[in-house]
């Protein structure tokens, strides 16, 4: 009985930390003196981005790897860990 249990907690235990990692993070300069939220696409489902103005800082998306950002500039594809340059509206990634 209390093997079942142990083997229990442990695929609980798991499951839980498994969806942590379903996220992916970035790191990001926007050089712009004005906020950006874009539309980012994850495993099918659909959220919002922002990135705020003129500030280096990291962000996440939750959501399975890879994220593809929509912007006006074209679509950004994202695996996580990457470095962002936002300029003139555009990312590029270092």
């Amino acid at each position: 009985m209390k093997a079942r249990l142990s083997i229990a907690t442990l695929v609980a235990g798991l499951l839980a930390s498994s969806a942590a990692w379903a996220a992916v993070t970035v790191r990001y300069y926007n050089r712009d003196s004005r906020d950006y939220t874009w539309t980012a696409v994850c495993s099918g489902v659909r959220t919002t981005v922002s990135f705020g103005k003129s500030q280096t800082a990291s962000v996440t998306i939750q959501g399975a790897r890879p994220c593809t950002i929509q912007t006006d500039g074209g679509n950004v594809v994202l695996k996580g860990g990457e470095d962002l340059d936002i300029k003139d509206g555009r990312i590029t990634v270092k």
